[in-house]
């Protein structure tokens, strides 16, 4: 199976069947309590995409510079950049609308929390510790040269760093929000990790054995690899949600307010 043969049965369509389904929404004016809806939201995805393409492609060059992702150049175009073909970036970008379009489906169709939003500033705080804690052990494992740690470790390396300021902002209105959030991320991380399997199976690309763990979901799928599919779906989530949650724009809206009451 081509890369590009991957992208449209396992991302494309489902694009269009949530396009469709957005469509008819959109219609019928769907709301979607709590949150921000409409051009709002299509703004949001476009700013995810723009991120993920920006954020994402040092990592990935990295990855295929030094050999722990690697892909069957019979099964892509030729067609690259730097070290990543093309397909590599649209992967990027349609993952992105995937999830995006995904939470959007489920924020018009689960209802708001009944109990009143309590802010929390010491959560915040203790969540943002914590993964910096976590941050910092990868960092060092991946520093230390031990292969079969490699690609975990600079996957939580790169990634860590971008949910360190979503969690210090609004890790207590992702907790509010958090039968969303949690569906946002373990419907399309365990969708994307199973479609993975099939493209592995049909060697569209490969991972170094010699620089994962080992550790194997049903004989072939790396924990590295969901590891991947669920950090990239919790920075889509957690991303879109404070951005568009009405809780998360007052919070802002308060910041700016005494920002600028603080000023000579």
């Amino acid at each position: 199976m081509t890369y590009f043969g991957f992208l449209l049965r396992f991302l494309i369509l489902p694009i269009i069947l949530f396009l469709i389904i957005t469509w008819w929404d959109n219609k019928n004016n769907k709301p979607t309590p709590g949150f921000q809806n409409g051009r709002a939201v299509w703004i949001a995805i476009v700013v995810h995409v723009i991120l993920a393409v920006v954020y994402t492609t040092p990592w990935d060059n990295y990855l295929v510079a030094t050999g722990v992702w690697y892909y069957n150049p019979a099964l892509v175009t030729g067609i690259v950049f730097g070290y990543v073909p093309i397909e590599e970036y649209t992967f990027f970008i349609v993952e992105t609308i995937l999830s995006g379009l995904w939470w959007w489906f489920l924020a018009r169709r689960i209802s708001e929390p009944k109990e009143n939003f309590q802010p929390s500033k010491s959560a915040r705080i203790v969540a943002a510790v914590i993964l910096f804690i976590v941050w910092v052990i990868f960092t060092a494992l991946f520093f230390s040269d031990n292969q079969p740690i490699t690609y975990l470790s600079i996957t939580l390396f790169w990634a860590l760093p971008a949910i360190f300021p979503q969690l210090l902002y609004g890790a207590d209105i992702l907790w509010y929000y958090r039968k969303l959030v949690f569906l946002a991320i373990f419907i399309p991380g365990t969708y994307l990790s199973l479609a993975d399997i099939i493209a592995l199976k049909d060697t569209t690309w490969a991972i170094s054995p010699a620089q994962t763990t080992g550790i194997l979901f049903f004989g072939i799928l790396p924990l590295e690899e969901v590891v991947f599919f669920f950090i990239t779906n919790i920075l889509i989530a957690f991303g879109i949600t404070l951005l568009l949650s009405n809780i998360g724009r007052q919070r802002f809206n308060d910041w700016k307010s005494n920002h600028y009451k603080g000023l000579p």
